[in-house]
C-alpha cells in the first residue's frame, strides 16, 4: 500500500509538513551555497587544487589578476541563477509548482556532484553553472508555492521564514568549513562542504510528490476537481462544500475578466497596473542584494583573514558565529511581519544597515588597522548587519514579491524578480574581490550609501500589505493612476477597515474562511 497523499495530513499539518521537507531543504541549500565557497578560498588544498583563485599567497600583479578570475567564479554560480529563474517565466505555469520545484532540485544535485568531484578548473566553473540554474529555478518557485497554498493571515509569517531557512544555510556552510579547515592536506576539506547539499535537495525531491500542488494553478489550468480535493484537504472541509465551489468561481472569474494571461501581459498596465507590480517586486529583490549582504556572506572568512587580520581559526570561528545572527533576524521577522506589517521592517532596516556599513567603513580603514577597540567594533558590525539584513530583506523580499503579482502572472513575475536578485548577486560577487583590492574600507561607504537610499524609495513607493487577501492588493492598485498613489490607497483602505471592519475580521477565523477571502486573486 502506498503513501496516502499529503502523507495522509489535512489543514495545517500540511503547511507544516510542506515548509520543514521542501522549505527548509530548499532555502537551507541556497543559502549554504551563497556562503560555503568563500570559507574554502584561503584552504591550502582548494588553493593548490586551484591556484588560478589564489588570493591570499600571491601579492601584486598577480593578486589582482586572481581575484578578478576568483570573483569571476564565485559569481558564475549567480550567472546560472539567472538562467534558473528566467526559465520559470515560461516554465513556472507549463509544468506547475511542484514539477519545477522537483527537476530544479535535480539540477542542483547534478551541480553539486560535479563541483565536489572537480579536479579540473574547467569543470569547476561547469559546475557552478548548473548548480545556480538549479537553485535559480527552485527559489523563483517556492515562495509562490507557498503563498498559492496559505491563508491570508498566515502568508507574512509562512513565506518569511524563508530568511530564517537561508540563514540557518549560511551558517551551516561557515560551521562546516571551520571544521574541515582542521583536516589539513587533503581535498576532502573542500570537496566534503561543496557534496554536503546534495542530502538537502534530496530530502525536497523525495517530499514535494507527495504535497499539495497550487489550487490557484490547477484551476488555472483547467483541472477543477483537482484543484477542489487540494482546497479540501488544505482546509479541511468536504470537497463538495458551498465555499470551495464559490472559492473556484471567484477564481474562474478573475482569470476570464483579466483575459490575456501570457507571461507578456506583465510588460503592460492597464487597470491592474501589472507593469508597476512587477518592477515593484523586483525592485524589492534588487534592495536585498544592493544592501551589501552578500559582500559579507560570500567573503565572511576572507573579511576576517585578509582585511582584519586575523589568524585563519579565528576567522573562521568569528565568520561561523556571525552566521548564527541570520536565523535569529529571520525569527524577528517571523514574529513581526504580520503585526508591524512590510514596510517598518524594510524602512528601519534598511536606515540601521547604512549606518553598519558606515561604522564597517571607519573601523576598517588604514588609521584604525592597530586599533583594537576599532575591530571589535568592526565585528560587532557586521554582526549586527546580519541580523538586520535578515529582519527586514532576506524573506521579506521573497514574500512581498509574490504579493504584488497577481495570478494570471505570477510565475513570470516571480522568475523575473527573483533573476533580479541573481543578477546583482553576481554582481556584487564579480566586483567585491576587486573593490576590496582597489579601495579597501571605502568599499563599505557605497553600500552605506546605497542603503540610505532605499529608505525613502520604499516610504514613497511601496505599499503596506500585511494582513490583505491577495484580491485586496488587486484593489490597492485598481484604485491607484500614478507610482505614487500605492502606498496611500492602502492606508486610506486601512483606515475605511478600522473605522468599518468587515464580516470576515469578526469571524471565528478558522482556516475556511481565511482561504475563501484569500482565495479572491
Amino acid at each position: 500500500m502506498g503513501l496516502k497523499p499529503y502523507f495522509g495530513l489535512r489543514g495545517n499539518a500540511i503547511l507544516r509538513a510542506a515548509t520543514f521537507l521542501v522549505v527548509c531543504p530548499t532555502f537551507t541549500c541556497y543559502g549554504y551555497n551563497m556562503s560555503v565557497a568563500g570559507g574554502l578560498l584561503t584552504l591550502p588544498a582548494f588553493n593548490d587544487q586551484f591556484p588560478r583563485m589564489d588570493t591570499f599567497n600571491t601579492s601584486g600583479a598577480l593578486e589582482k589578476e586572481n581575484s578578478t578570475i576568483q570573483g569571476t567564479v564565485i559569481a558564475l554560480y549567480t550567472v546560472g541563477g539567472i538562467f534558473g529563474a528566467l526559465s520559470c517565466v515560461y516554465l513556472g505555469d507549463l509544468l506547475g509548482r511542484k514539477k519545477v520545484i522537483f527537476w530544479t532540485n535535480f539540477i542542483t544535485i547534478i551541480g553539486c556532484i560535479l563541483m565536489g568531484t572537480s579536479f579540473d578548473f574547467a569543470q569547476f566553473i561547469v559546475a557552478r553553472l548548473i548548480l545556480g540554474l538549479g537553485i535559480g529555478g527552485y527559489v523563483a518557485t517556492v515562495p509562490v508555492w507557498q503563498s498559492e497554498i496559505t491563508p491570508a493571515d498566515k502568508r507574512g509569517s509562512n513565506v518569511v521564514t524563508d530568511g530564517i531557512f537561508v540563514g540557518a544555510g549560511v551558517t551551516i556552510a561557515l560551521w562546516i568549513d571551520l571544521g574541515f579547515f582542521f583536516v589539513k592536506d587533503n581535498s576532502v576539506s573542500w570537496r566534503f562542504p561543496l557534496v554536503f547539499p546534495v542530502v538537502l535537495c534530496a530530502i525536497a525531491m523525495a517530499a514535494i510528490p507527495f504535497l499539495p500542488e497550487s489550487p490557484r494553478w490547477l484551476i488555472k489550468m483547467g483541472r477543477i476537481e483537482e484543484a477542489r480535493m487540494v482546497m479540501s484537504a488544505l482546509f479541511n472541509v468536504e470537497p463538495d462544500s458551498e465555499m470551495i465551489t464559490e472559492s473556484i468561481h471567484q477564481v474562474e472569474t478573475t482569470l476570464a475578466v483579466c483575459g490575456n494571461t501570457n507571461w507578456t501581459a506583465m510588460f503592460t498596465n492597464g487597470e491592474q497596473r501589472l507593469f508597476h507590480r512587477a518592477y515593484l517586486a523586483a525592485t524589492g529583490q534588487l534592495f536585498q542584494q544592493m544592501c551589501g549582504v552578500n559582500l559579507i556572506t560570500y567573503y565572511a572568512t576572507s573579511i576576517f583573514q585578509q582585511y582584519l587580520h586575523m589568524d585563519a581559526v579565528k576567522s573562521r570561528i568569528l565568520a561561523a558565529a556571525m552566521g548564527l545572527m541570520q536565523p535569529l533576524g529571520g525569527y524577528l521577522a517571523y514574529y513581526t511581519i504580520d503585526s508591524l506589517g512590510r514596510r517598518p521592517l524594510m524602512l528601519w532596516c534598511a536606515g540601521a544597515m547604512a549606518v553598519c556599513m558606515a561604522v564597517l567603513a571607519g573601523c576598517t580603514s588604514k588609521s584604525a588597522e592597530d586599533n583594537t577597540a576599532a575591530l571589535v567594533v568592526a565585528v560587532v558590525a557586521l554582526y549586527a548587519f546580519q541580523f538586520i539584513f535578515t529582519a527586514g530583506y532576506s524573506g521579506l523580499t521573497f514574500l512581498y514579491a509574490a504579493e504584488m503579482a497577481p495570478l494570471q502572472v505570477r510565475a513570470a513575475v516571480s522568475a523575473v524578480s527573483t533573476a533580479t536578485v541573481w543578477v546583482f548577486n553576481f554582481l556584487l560577487a564579480e566586483v567585491t574581490p576587486v573593490g576590496f583590492s582597489s579601495i579597501g574600507s571605502n568599499y563599505y561607504i557605497i553600500f552605506a550609501v546605497i542603503n540610505a537610499i532605499i529608505v525613502p524609495s520604499v516610504y514613497f513607493f511601496f505599499p503596506e500589505t500585511k494582513g490583505r487577501s491577495l484580491e485586496e492588493i488587486d484593489e490597492i492598485f485598481a484604485q491607484s493612476k500614478s507610482i505614487f498613489d500605492p502606498p496611500r490607497v492602502a492606508r486610506r483602505m486601512q483606515t475605511i477597515q478600522a473605522v468599518r471592519p468587515d464580516s470576515s475580521e469578526n469571524a471565528s477565523g478558522n482556516d475556511t474562511d481565511h482561504y475563501k477571502e484569500d482565495v479572491k486573486v
